[in-house]
């Protein structure tokens, strides 16, 4: 497809999607990742932002985003590398891995894997063990096709070294089923616990049709905690909250949600999760233990039919956007950045089609909700992802241009 044509396709969802015409948000995210699953580029090389909109009235912070990496294909995770400052695990949809240096922007691909790749499928999350530099183990989310379409979790051992070695594959501990080929979630994430946590979607399509969200017996349209210290093996925490409630599935942590895209956890200890809304609302929630996120009754803070009753255990998000703003919500992570002294301990995150990035304080307390955001510019970038180094240094990847890109202070030597 010629250049200008890929413009104008991006354009299009931009302006389609900017509240003038009534153009259903599942449709906007299937249409954009489709667009580049077939080959289609955005060209923009001009790192700029705007703000305008809502922006325009917030309180703005001056930064830029400064590519490290380059070259990808459809990139969507980048997980540090433990023991190293500047060097991480880089995802592609398309189901390559790469190692990568986020200094020198070298990079070497660990694997290639034979992945479902139709709408939001592919491969989604990876998580490095806690214990990797003794262990070399790794754990990937994606998804396969095996009559039906499943999302598996898998571990991987690495042979060699990082710039030039091999991931070698184990057993598949996880596999879960997906009605539809939108809403897979798929990030994987150690806690502080040791445990590994699981993002699960609902499993699609619009409104939650399977009813996943409420129903504890499916793992879809929750957050799964998973012990896999010993390796090769999958089990169940003791102390996951749902043990012992009549037809519920013990690797659940928390239901009510829809397709959790990117969490992280803070400083303190929380579990933050960005959850992508449907038609309205984008949220950003605290998780705990036993939560109740409100999906398929809520979206946010909101009835999702006029008149609902908020299900047991509902906890409303901390903060909210609606579709004037985006219309896919991706988490981030507070930054501890040394290149971004003016939101140290600020919460980032953005939008995926709109470009937009934004930053708010967390608030001490669950019940009592963020009322604004600062205002980090719109940009000309799909983002897929946020990823944190281990020197704790804050990137954006964007799946438009196949690129990573360093967030920092706007007056720091580029």
């Amino acid at each position: 497809m010629p250049i200008a044509r890929s413009k104008i396709i991006v354009a299009s969802l931009a302006l389609l999607t900017a509240g003038g015409i009534a153009l259903k948000w599942d449709s906007v995210r299937r249409s954009a990742i489709l667009a580049f699953d077939v080959g289609y580029a955005v060209t923009t090389s001009e790192l700029k932002p705007s703000f305008d909109g809502p922006d325009a009235d917030r309180e703005q912070v001056a930064v830029a985003l400064v590519p490290v990496l380059d070259g990808l294909s459809q990139p969507v995770d980048l997980q540090a590398i433990p023991g190293t400052a500047h060097q991480a695990l880089v995802l592609q949809k398309t189901g390559e891995l790469w190692w990568a240096d986020l200094t020198s922007g070298k990079k070497h691909q660990l694997l290639d894997l034979e992945v479902v790749t139709e709408s939001e499928q592919g491969l989604l999350g990876a998580a490095l063990s806690p214990d990797f530099s003794t262990s070399k183990r790794v754990f990937l989310d994606y998804v396969i096709r095996n009559g039906s379409d499943f999302s598996v979790i898998q571990e991987f051992t690495l042979e060699g070294e990082l710039d030039s070695g091999r991931l070698i594959p184990g057993p598949i501990l996880l596999s879960v089923e997906q009605p539809y080929q939108n809403h897979n979630a798929g990030q994987l994430a150690f806690g502080p616990d040791g445990m590994l946590y699981i993002t699960m979607g609902d499993g699609g399509f619009r409104f939650d049709p399977k009813g996943n969200g409420q129903n504890t017996e499916s793992l879809l349209g929750s957050i799964l905690r998973v012990d896999v210290s010993v390796p090769g093996t999958l089990s169940v925490p003791p102390d996951n909250p749902f043990i012992g409630q009549e037809g519920a599935r013990p690797e659940l942590w928390a239901i009510g949600l829809r397709n959790p895209w990117r969490m992280s956890f803070a400083p303190d200890g929380r579990l933050i999760v960005a959850d992508v809304g449907q038609d309205k609302w984008e949220e950003i929630d605290l998780v705990e233990g036993g939560d109740n996120l409100g999906w398929n009754t809520m979206e946010g803070t909101h009835c999702l039919e006029e008149g609902c009753q908020a299900p047991p255990k509902h906890v409303p998000p901390i903060y909210e956007y609606d579709h004037e703003e985006g219309q896919s919500i991706t988490g981030g992570y507070v930054s501890r950045s040394p290149s971004l002294p003016a939101l140290e301990g600020q919460y980032i995150f953005g939008d995926f089609v709109r470009g937009r990035i934004w930053a708010i304080a967390l608030p001490a307390s669950r019940s009592t909700p963020v009322e604004s955001a600062r205002a980090l510019g719109r940009w000309p970038v799909l983002v897929s992802s946020f990823g944190e180094d281990g020197a704790g240094e804050l990137y954006v990847l964007d799946y438009g241009q196949g690129r990573v890109l360093r967030i920092q202070d706007a007056q720091m030597d580029i």
